[in-house]
């Protein structure tokens, strides 16, 4: 897993500064103040729900996406999943969000060279949650995305322990352009062995 300094980190509320509350003894309302607060109550509560709804459905085609995924793209996740959730400096635990790019070559007798470029978003569970899951772990909004590029090797559906596979996760903000090309060079040598021009000629 590619780290840079300060790969992973917190985003406090307001920036960590303290914040005042006024006692509810001391706030008094007239009558119709009630009846104004009532009636923003009432229209409050569809456009809650209709955000309820978003985060589920969010989390719901995150785990779509992934479950149609190919077994070898899978594979691949999984493993960036296993280095970024396993690092001390995560305090949540990360799922698949969506693919960024993908591409493969089929290099003959059942060997097949993979890239992946995806992001992982924090959930409400902890690292370390056991068979995590969308259905079980909400994501957050206030983290930010992860952002893997992962190239390796397949033979007959497994991963190869050579070359060894390639993970480079990072936080999207922290991201740069010359990361970017680090990766797609490092990915680009490995497809090289397979005697193809480059590994990611075909992105989809």
């Amino acid at each position: 897993i590619y780290l840079t300094k300060q790969p992973f980190y917190t985003v406090l509320p307001n920036n960590g500064t303290k914040t005042s509350q006024t006692s509810w003894k001391s706030v008094f309302f007239s009558e119709s103040s009630r009846r104004c607060c009532s009636d923003w109550m009432k229209m409050s509560l569809p456009f809650a729900l209709l955000f309820l709804a978003g985060v589920f459905l969010t989390s719901a085609e995150a785990q779509s996406s992934f479950s149609k995924l190919p077994d070898s793209y899978k594979k691949g996740v999984e493993l960036a999943l296993q280095n970024v959730n396993a690092h001390g400096g995560v305090q949540h635990h990360f799922l698949f969000f969506k693919s960024i790019q993908k591409s493969q070559i089929e290099a003959g007798f059942d060997v097949t060279y993979i890239y992946h470029n995806f992001y992982l978003k924090a959930t409400q569970c902890q690292r370390g949650t056991e068979n995590a899951d969308t259905t079980t772990c909400a994501f957050r909004n206030d983290r930010p995305l992860i952002d893997c590029a992962i190239c390796y090797k397949t033979y007959a559906g497994a991963i190869e322990a050579e070359p060894k596979p390639y993970v480079n996760c990072v936080h999207k903000p922290a991201l740069t352009e010359v990361m970017q090309k680090e990766r797609m060079d490092h990915c680009n040598k490995m497809g090289y062995s397979s005697g193809s021009p480059t590994l990611l000629a075909v992105i989809s």
